[in-house]
């Protein structure tokens, strides 16, 4: 039994998120009917992190078992000729000891892009959050920080969010703009569900001046969802990194040379 890890490029507009289900198309689905094409057994394959409906990903994670013995090629570019054309695996290689794509990942890290002028885009509505109202991203860039370290997360947490606890570890977010874009980004252990969209919407609503600068802090503190504002579209969020411990020989994103030393201690 051999294990191989994919990293995998797609558009979600046009998905049901990630995980595999009947009735909806779902992006779990076309890569393991995709990789059960060339290894000529079922496939299941295990990611790095669940993204939901709309959600993107410039580079998810993801692993599979397989019996069957294949070139790195046809794992890399003879899936990608039996998958749609929004989904893409972009490297492929063997796994390395007991890697596995969810329990061994450290830090993801998630980037949020905003369209901040008067008019929506006819090329990118699907990959970026339209807001005509001006943003201030220097403000949003001040509110976030107080995210940063270990907290109680319940006011971004969706109402319905499964996890068994509220505690994560936000180790780095920056808000900063780039011509008509104000692009959000961050990295923390994990992610609670509807988390970052939840950030994205009380950084927004501070941006646009409806709520002071001290609003992150305070919601924080009430540990309270029904308090914690609007819950920003799908469309701008794109999961855009996994980090690994070094001997895993997973290419790591340059943007988690941000990471405290304490993150990468396993390196």
């Amino acid at each position: 039994m051999t294990r191989i890890v994919l990293g995998i490029e797609y558009d979600g507009s046009r998905f049901f998120g990630w995980q595999w289900q009947v009735e909806h198309r779902n992006i779990q689905h076309e890569l393991q009917h995709a990789l059960s094409k060339i290894a000529q057994h079922p496939i299941t394959v295990q990611c790095a992190g669940r993204t939901d409906t709309g959600v993107h990903a410039t580079e998810q994670v993801v692993h599979f078992d397989t019996t069957a013995v294949r070139s790195l090629e046809a794992w890399h570019r003879g899936t990608n000729t039996h998958l749609p054309p929004d989904v893409r695996v972009i490297w492929a290689q063997e796994a390395v000891g007991d890697f596995h794509a969810r329990y061994r990942a450290i830090a993801r890290f998630y980037r949020y892009v905003i369209l901040n002028r008067a008019t929506p885009s006819a090329l990118y509505h699907r990959q970026t959050t339209w807001c005509p109202l001006p943003l201030d991203a220097e403000k949003m860039h001040e509110a976030a920080q107080s995210l940063i370290g270990h907290h109680d997360f319940t006011s971004f947490r969706a109402q319905g969010c499964q996890s068994k606890s509220p505690l994560r570890t936000m180790y780095f977010i920056d808000v900063q703009r780039v011509g008509e874009q104000v692009i959000i980004e961050l990295s923390a252990n994990a992610f609670l569900h509807h988390m970052v969209r939840n950030i994205a919407g009380v950084l927004i609503a501070i941006g646009s001046e409806k709520q002071p600068i001290t609003w992150t802090q305070e919601l924080l503190d009430v540990k309270n969802r029904k308090l914690g504002g609007v819950t920003a579209p799908p469309d701008g969020l794109h999961l855009a990194g996994v980090y690994y411990p070094k001997h895993y020989g997973i290419a790591k994103n340059p943007i988690f040379n941000k990471l405290p030393a304490d993150a990468q201690r396993f390196d």
